[in-house]
């Protein structure tokens, strides 16, 4: 079946930049997707009953993107997720960062890959964004070319990485997109199974300690398919460190695509399979969004979602054992994730 890709206006930036949206259709998926933070602003499934549901959150206009926080949809970077005390040492040199996440630095810092406009180029099967990094850009090292191509195909929703940098820098690349499979209210009674033996252990900051803690025997045990809520509010440390679920799951390191989370609605009847390239996957219940309006006036709060963001290991540079985010020199970081959207 052939895809049709569309483009129209999503409005202006504060800083008057125009942003674009690319509607990128099949019978069985459609994605919706803006140039302004490579973001996920759609994703159209159909449900159980042949109707169509929105199955991430966003925004109906690009102020709401510039006004709320929590990278709804965007593409995170230049490293995704936490780095402890806002530096990193690379090649001996120790490059200091926003302090964006109180004494820590959060998501590639004040103005990340989720804040620019993106170049774009329309594809037979689906959009690639593109941009250059300027080196110290947010303080890291390197000039970086780096694009996100989103594809729709059979039902799924592939993302390519890739990136290249003149100097050696971090690089650790992810979506954010917040799923709800029946569009709107609580996530809770979805049903997840994650893939995973293990996952990493947090601060009361929610900072991956380097410990590597089981997840047998522990509210992380998600290998038996269970609603998300069964044991969020559960007297565990690492639930109380963060509100809920905000832990990074350890995946196989090998390269080869995996399924690391399976997420299905009993109310809609989709089910969204995860597969991904990268070693961790990152559980987020929205322990902290909103309240406020989304798209069509639905209401986003606390726990209104869940985000299976793939990744490296956060805070990697600062944990003894993990696989750092470096990216050499002239060398290619290649990965790939998929979202596979089926109904009952």
């Amino acid at each position: 079946m052939a895809v049709k890709i569309e483009k129209r206006s999503f409005g202006k930036t504060a800083r008057g930049e125009n942003v674009t949206l690319f509607e990128i259709g099949t019978p069985e998926l459609t994605a919706r997707v803006l140039d302004y933070g490579a973001t996920v602003q759609a994703l159209l499934v159909t449900d159980q009953d042949g109707k169509t549901v929105d199955v991430v959150l966003g925004h109906d206009t690009i102020e709401g993107y510039e006004t709320h926080d929590g990278y709804l949809g965007a593409c995170v970077g230049r490293v995704a997720n936490r780095i402890g005390g806002a530096e990193f040492t690379l090649n001996g040199k120790t490059y200091p960062l926003a302090k964006n996440d109180g004494q820590n630095h959060l998501h590639g810092g004040l103005r990340g890959f989720d804040k620019y406009i993106w170049d774009a180029e329309v594809l037979e099967d689906g959009v690639k964004f593109s941009r250059v990094s300027p080196d110290m850009e947010e303080g890291y090292p390197g000039t970086l070319a780096v694009s996100v191509t989103y594809r729709v195909g059979n039902g799924a929703f592939t993302i390519t990485y890739d990136a290249k940098s003149d100097r050696d820098t971090l690089c650790n690349l992810t979506n954010h997109s917040y799923f709800n499979l029946n569009g709107g209210g609580s996530v809770l009674s979805h049903v997840l199974q994650i893939n995973a033996d293990q996952f990493l252990e947090n601060s009361n900051q929610c900072m991956p300690t380097g410990k590597i803690l089981s997840v047998d025997g522990t509210p992380f045990d998600f290998h038996v398919p269970k609603p998300v809520g069964r044991d969020i509010d559960a007297d565990d440390a690492q639930l109380r460190n963060c509100g809920g679920y905000d832990h990074n799951f350890c995946l196989p390191d090998t390269g080869d695509l995996y399924e690391a989370a399976v997420l299905s609605s009993p109310k809609s009847g989709i089910t969204m399979k995860t597969l991904t390239t990268m070693p961790g996957v990152q559980l987020y219940t929205a322990n902290f969004l909103g309240p406020w309006a989304g798209k069509g006036g639905t209401m986003y709060d606390k726990r209104g979602a869940v985000c299976l963001e793939t990744q490296f290991y956060p805070n990697a540079m600062r944990c003894e054992g993990f696989r750092k985010p470096i990216l050499k020199a002239g060398e290619t970081y290649h990965q790939t994730t998929v979202y596979a959207f089926s109904a009952n």
